[in-house]
C-alpha cells in the first residue's frame, strides 16, 4: 500500500460517525481511498445509507492532521499493517460487514494458516481451567493450529502461554494501540509471542485507553478465526459477547460445560442450554466437529508393527480388542476413566497408527 492511500484510510478510519461498514461502502462505490477523500459532498450524499449524519465531520481538516501523525507512528515504530483489500489481510476477517478498515500488526506471524481457533474466557480462571487449556491445546498440537486469544488475565493468557510451550503460533488481539501493552504484567511474553506469533489491533497509538475497546476488540477475535472456544465464563462477561459475534458471523462456537451453580461456568452452561455453543469436553470433540482430519496434516501414517504403549492406552487397546468398536462415552464407562482424558488417549493412540476414529464419536483398532 503507497503512503497516499494509507494517510487516506487513516483519515476515513479516523471520522467520527463513518464507521467500518460505511467506508467499505464508499470504496465499493469510488473504488479508492483517496478518490473517496476528493468527493463532494453531493455525491457522498446519493450513496444509501450515506446522510449527513454521517457526513457531519467528514471535511474537517483535524482527521487528516491526525492521520499524518499516525502515519508518523507507524513509520518511525516500523508496524506493519494491512487493509481489508489487501491479500494479507485475515481471510476470514474479510467476510465479516464490520471487520476493520486497517489492522496494525507487530510480530512475525502471517495469517494465511487455515486452521484458526480463538480460546477465550473468565479473567479469573480456576485451576481446573487452566489445566483443561493446557491439555486442549498440547491435544490440538499436532495439527499445528493457529491460536488467537485477547492477552487479557485469566483463559486470554493461559491461552497464549500453552501455545507457546506447545510450539504453536499464536495471535493476540489487544485492546488499544500498538505503543503500549495491558495488562502491563504481561510484558514479560511480549518478545515470545512476537517471535512466535503477532500482536494486532486496529486502535492507534493515540487513541485512549477505555474498557470499551474490549468490545470492539472482540470482533476481530471471533472473525478471523475458524471457531470459538469458550472455556469458564461467568453469567456475564466479553467472552460471552465474543460468542454472540461468531455466531453472527455463522462460525462454530464451543463451550466446556461446568458444574451447576459453579460461578464460573453460569456463561458456559448457558451456551450450550440456549444453543448458543456446542457442548465439548475435550480436544477430540473439537477435532471431530470441525472434521479436522489428521491423516490431511501428518500425511499417511502407517501402523508401527511394535507400537509402544503405556498402561492407559493399553487398558483401551484391550478393551476395543474385545468389543471391535465403541463410542468414546462408553469406552470411558467401561476402561473406568474420565471421558476428557480418554479422548486426549485416544487421539495419542490414533497419532500412533492404533486406532482411528468412526462416525458418532466411535474407534477401533486398525
Amino acid at each position: 500500500m503507497k503512503e497516499d492511500e494509507l494517510h487516506a484510510f487513516l483519515t476515513l478510519q479516523r471520522i467520527p460517525n463513518l464507521g467500518d461498514t460505511s467506508i467499505k461502502r464508499l470504496i465499493a462505490r469510488f473504488e479508492t481511498a483517496p478518490q473517496v477523500l476528493d468527493q463532494k459532498k453531493e455525491s457522498l450524499l446519493k450513496l444509501d445509507g450515506i446522510g449527513a449524519f454521517k457526513l457531519k465531520a467528514f471535511f474537517e481538516k483535524e482527521h487528516r492532521l491526525a492521520a499524518e501523525e499516525e502515519l508518523k507512528f507507524i513509520q518511525e515504530h516500523n508496524i506493519d499493517y494491512c487493509s481489508y483489500k489487501d491479500q494479507n489481510y485475515p481471510e476470514r476477517l474479510k467476510h465479516c460487514i464490520d471487520g476493520p478498515i486497517l489492522l496494525f500488526k507487530r510480530g512475525s506471524k502471517d495469517f494465511s494458516q487455515q486452521r484458526i481457533i480463538s480460546i477465550v474466557g473468565t479473567r479469573k480462571v480456576t485451576n481446573h481451567g487452566v489445566d483443561f487449556i493446557k491439555q486442549f491445546v498440547e491435544d490440538l498440537a499436532p495439527l499445528n493450529p493457529l491460536v488467537v486469544s485477547g492477552f487479557a488475565y485469566g483463559v486470554d493468557i493461559t491461552a497464549h502461554r500453552a501455545a507457546l510451550d506447545q510450539g504453536l503460533d499464536t495471535i493476540a488481539v489487544l485492546a488499544h494501540g500498538l505503543n503500549q501493552i495491558y495488562p502491563k504484567v504481561h510484558a514479560k511474553y511480549v518478545k515470545a509471542i512476537e517471535a512466535q506469533g503477532a500482536f494486532i489491533t486496529d486502535f492507534w497509538s493515540s487513541d485512549a485507553f477505555d474498557r470499551t475497546n474490549f468490545l470492539r476488540r472482540n470482533r476481530i477475535i471471533a472473525g478471523m478465526s475458524e471457531a470459538t472456544v469458550v472455556i469458564e465464563s461467568a453469567e456475564k462477561g466479553g467472552s460471552l459477547v465474543t460468542a454472540d459475534i461468531a455466531n453472527s458471523y455463522n462460525r462454530d462456537v464451543f463451550a466446556v460445560p461446568g458444574r451447576p451453580g459453579d460461578a464460573q461456568s453460569l456463561g458456559c452452561n448457558n451456551l450450550i442450554k440456549t444453543q448458543k455453543a456446542q457442548l465439548i469436553t475435550s480436544a477430540a470433540d473439537l477435532i471431530y466437529l470441525l472434521n479436522w482430519q489428521i491423516e490431511e496434516e501428518l500425511k499417511p501414517v502407517q501402523k508401527q508393527l511394535f507400537v509402544e504403549l503405556n498402561a492407559e492406552e493399553k487398558v483401551i487397546c484391550n478393551f476395543l480388542s474385545d468389543v471391535g468398536k465403541e463410542q468414546l462415552d462408553l469406552i470411558a464407562l467401561h476402561c473406568k476413566m474420565p471421558t476428557f482424558k480418554v479422548a486426549s488417549i485416544l487421539l495419542n493412540m490414533e497419532l500412533k497408527g492404533v486406532v482411528r476414529p468412526l462416525p458418532g464419536k466411535q474407534f477401533e483398532l486398525t
